[in-house]
């Protein structure tokens, strides 16, 4: 054959590659194996593509909107919770003859942990002994107290509830002939709701001392209320770490350091608000009291016991009992001293509000003003005065874990050092008593054998 085709014959390609080179020749392979002409060519699994899935739709396309959506995920989320938080509390009020102690149990541990840790440390008592000591010592000062002062209060409170409602039947007055001259319907309803607070209408006890001892309603409440809240409060002080570590065991293993962590810092703000309330209330009872004691208020001593009380419910309680104090005051020595007793109120109630609170409370318990006042009123919502009471240092504690628990620390300076020990799996008695057990012939079986393998 010549260097050109024949006539009719394919075109030279000048160098380009068609189709028909790719496919091979026409009528056949050129080759065994090849692969005939109009046949694709096999793909070999190194380079086969797996085919792409068509694009998802916009989100927008659908008929919710993804605002509406996350609305609803939100929503179903925080109605369980709250739902959850719902039966929490109907199951603390529903037990609240042995929750109130045992937390007033937590409060004394906290505040005389450092008694107890100077009596073991600095004086060499044995830590049972330095408990032992402590508790006695708090109930002797208590006692004693009550003995001093018990039988002028006794008698000074009731005084002082009556001097209060004649309080208000003169402002009552002042308010319908003074310069307001307000209708005598809403005197009369606003007269009623603070006579309420001061006096119930059962039997002529007070609300407020009712409030007090809401942890049970008849003396033997009360007696084992306190039973619960001494036996607790002396095996906080002895064993509290071996306590805590038995809780901090109940969780996973690897949430318990956190947990443990999270919980020392809770207890530090714990105690700084109980110490530092011990100190506000009782510089408002001094204050209020050598105040009403140099104007010659009768009842100065019920006044300033009902100040330091009060003064344990933030806000609320100052306000309530500076009120008394000034109608006390309105009654026994006329208008003139209700407001010099009125300006001391506010005298105190200011330093409290703008030294003591700021620079005793510090960065411990960092509780904005607004979230005292909602607590505050929740917690009475909730479960009256008690609820009051520990409404504050629960929201305060709640703040410093979960601020811990999302990566904020308020107290670096405690370190990561100290670790939640972790006890061990067996126990010796459980232990004894499986391997005496073990060693026990079964008189049908025969005789078993025991770890060890003996017959």
């Amino acid at each position: 054959m010549g260097l050109f085709p024949p006539l009719g014959g394919p075109s030279p390609s000048l160098g380009l590659v068609t189709s028909d080179d790719l496919d091979g020749p026409a009528h056949g392979p050129a080759h065994p194996g090849a692969t005939p002409a109009g046949t694709p060519a096999p793909v070999s699994p190194a380079t086969a593509t797996l085919p792409t899935a068509p694009a998802p739709a916009p989100a927008s396309a659908g008929p919710v909107p993804p605002s509406v959506r996350a609305a609803a995920d939100w929503s179903w989320r925080l109605i369980l919770i709250g739902a959850a938080l719902a039966v929490l509390m109907w199951l603390l009020v529903q037990v609240k003859v042995v929750v109130v102690p045992v937390a007033i149990a937590l409060l004394l541990a906290v505040l005389l942990g450092p008694v107890v840790r100077f009596l073991h440390v600095r004086l060499g008592l044995r830590r049972v002994l330095a408990v032992a000591v402590t508790v006695i010592g708090l109930v002797a000062v208590v006692v004693g107290l009550v003995v001093l002062a018990g039988a002028s209060l006794v008698n000074g409170i009731g005084d002082l509830w009556s001097q209060a409602a004649e309080g208000l039947e003169k402002v009552r007055d002042w308010l319908a002939t003074g310069p307001l001259q307000l209708s005598d319907s809403d005197v009369q309803s606003w007269v009623d709701r603070i006579k309420d607070l001061f006096s119930g209408s059962g039997g002529g006890s007070s609300s407020l001392v009712t409030g007090v001892l809401h942890a049970g309603t008849t003396v033997a409440h009360v007696a084992a209320g306190t039973l619960i809240t001494l036996f607790c409060t002396f095996f906080f002080l002895l064993d509290g770490r071996g306590i805590w570590a038995w809780v901090v065991g109940l969780l996973p293993r690897g949430s318990r350091e956190r947990v443990h962590q999270a919980g020392r810092r809770g207890l530090v703000t714990l105690g700084a608000y109980t110490r530092t309330q011990i100190l506000v209330a009782a510089v408002d009872a001094v204050g209020i009291g050598l105040g009403a004691a140099i104007l010659r208020v009768p009842l100065a001593l019920p006044l300033a016991t009902l100040v330091f009380v009060g003064s344990f419910i933030p806000v609320v309680g100052a306000v309530v009992t500076g009120a008394v104090a000034v109608l006390v005051a309105l009654v026994a020595q006329g208008p003139w001293a209700a407001l010099i007793m009125l300006g001391v109120v506010l005298a105190v109630q200011q330093i409290e509000g703008h030294v003591l609170q700021p620079f005793l409370m510090g960065h411990a318990v960092s509780l904005h003003p607004v979230a005292v006042l909602l607590a505050v009123a929740a917690g009475s919502f909730a479960a009256g005065i008690v609820g009051a009471l520990f409404a504050v240092p629960l929201c305060a504690v709640l703040n410093t874990v979960i601020l811990y628990l999302h990566g904020h620390d308020k107290f670096p300076q405690l370190g990561h050092d100290d670790h939640v020990a972790i006890r061990e799996r067996g126990h010796p008695i459980l232990d004894a008593s499986i391997e005496q057990f073990a060693d026990t012939p079964d008189p049908v079986a025969g005789p078993t054998r025991s770890r060890e393998g003996r017959p």
